[in-house]
């Protein structure tokens, strides 16, 4: 199969503006994810989706690809939909798989994104799923920067939230407490159709995309993945990850 990795990647964020290029131990975030994906065996490229030709200039000085998109897309999936058609047309190849693997997610390994697309290359039947991983602490579960997941005895999600679920309040054992991790393999043409289907009431309730094709009667596959990792919403996020991939074994590998 002929699966890529596409990484969105803007500086015009609102909360955190210029955050691709943000400073992890002397590189780059952008670049972190990028390396770290070009690892994954499951992967016959990767590229980076921007609008803003500082990325574009920083990808290709470490030898990466990038593709310029327009700069009017408001979600992620739609730049790499364009960027996986426009790939099409420069390579002359059709690609089955898309990952679209968030920019913000500097401490993603090769084996998380196998773990991922594992699910769509075993069952044609598949269309999307997600990565999934342990919240930590109650301070996490309550972090509205966190998507929370809650899914079914077949690891299918039942519900996405920013808000904490499922609830505490008539339950004061141990419960389940996952979040979502924003590797997400699309196949092909499901990209295309799903950037077609019009917003829902709580995919703009909970801000989250995912809701979209749940409120469609969709099914999204969730795949739990044992390794932590901590995504980059703020910049306090930012100190957290620099801490943490100080003790990185991955980082050690291409950091020298």
């Amino acid at each position: 199969m002929n699966i890529i990795g596409i990484i969105p990647a803007r500086l015009a964020a609102t909360r955190f503006p210029n955050k691709p290029l943000a400073n992890i131990l002397g590189m780059p975030m952008v670049g972190h994810c990028y390396i770290r994906s070009k690892m994954c065996k499951s992967l016959s490229e990767v590229y980076v989706a921007t609008c803003d030709q500082e990325v574009v200039d920083y990808i290709e000085s470490i030898g990466g690809k990038a593709i310029m998109t327009a700069d009017t897309h408001e979600r992620a999936s739609d730049r790499c939909a364009e960027a996986l058609l426009t790939i099409e047309k420069q390579t002359g190849k059709r690609v089955d798989m898309m990952v679209m693997i968030q920019g913000d997610e500097p401490m993603i390994t090769p084996e998380m994104i196998d773990l991922a697309v594992e699910p769509l290359i075993k069952d044609e039947t598949i269309l999307i799923s997600n990565l999934m991983e342990d919240l930590e602490t109650v301070e996490e579960w309550e972090d509205p920067n966190e998507i929370k997941v809650v899914v079914d005895k077949q690891s299918f999600a039942l519900y996405f939230s920013r808000n904490p679920i499922p609830s505490k309040a008539k339950w004061k054992g141990e419960i389940p407490m996952y979040k979502q991790v924003c590797i997400i393999p699309f196949r092909r043409d499901f990209l295309l159709e799903y950037n077609q289907m019009p917003q829902t009431p709580l995919e703009q309730i909970e801000s989250v995309d995912m809701m979209r094709l749940l409120e469609n009667g969709l099914k999204v596959k969730m795949v739990y993945t044992p390794q932590i990792t901590f995504s980059v919403d703020t910049l306090e996020d930012l100190e957290v990850v620099n801490a943490e991939m100080q003790k990185d074994l991955l980082v050690k590998t291409y950091l020298k």
